[in-house]
């Protein structure tokens, strides 16, 4: 769910960058981008605080097995821990598929798929960490492909390269963005 309503926001994100370009506005990529990066720091460290200190009764709202909370609690403290990886990969992500390559973050997620599954049986197999061991290699996982996104993007994408000026509070950008994304997070989360 978490991850959803984090694509859909990452997704309005390259919405707005795809109709600057086809509109021939591309000086206006870079507030997006500033403004977007803002809003996913604060929805980063929102989701790090709920998922950190009510890993327990998120456990519990998902239906887990009583025998499994404390499991799943730790799985969800761990991820929740890590959020600002896996919410800056969706966002680099979105960047580049906004930019017309879409190849490159299916590439990037192929990666982080054989990674994480490498990662979960050794850690799971190999250092018998269990659950501890599978959310460690997701979120060991997720951070490289971030990383590989951001240095990609650094070395394909001048365009995104941001001034000063793109990194401030942007009311239009604002309203614009969440104009967008909330019905399509609405829309996601509900299905």
């Amino acid at each position: 769910l978490v991850t959803f309503v984090v694509i859909q926001f990452a997704t309005a994100i390259t919405i707005l960058i795809a109709r600057y370009l086809g509109e021939k506005r591309p000086e206006r990529i870079g507030s997006v981008i500033g403004g977007g990066v803002i809003v996913f720091a604060a929805i980063s460290i929102v989701l790090f605080f709920l998922m950190v200190v009510f890993a327990h009764p998120i456990a519990v709202l998902m239906q887990a097995p009583a025998e499994a909370v404390d499991l799943t609690t730790s799985y969800v403290r761990i991820c929740g821990s890590g959020i600002f990886f896996i919410v800056a990969y969706n966002l680099l992500s979105g960047f580049i598929r906004a930019l017309g390559d879409s190849k490159t973050p299916l590439y990037f997620l192929i990666a982080t798929t054989v990674v994480n599954v490498l990662l979960n049986l050794f850690l799971i197999s190999v250092c018998k960490l269990g659950v501890v061991g599978s959310a460690l290699g997701t979120l060991i996982s997720i951070t490289v492909s971030g990383i590989c996104c951001a240095v990609y993007i650094g070395r394909r994408f001048p365009i995104l390269r941001l001034s000063r000026e793109d990194w401030k509070y942007n009311r239009a950008f604002m309203k614009e963005h969440l104009n967008i994304a909330v019905p399509m997070a609405i829309q996601f989360s509900v299905l």
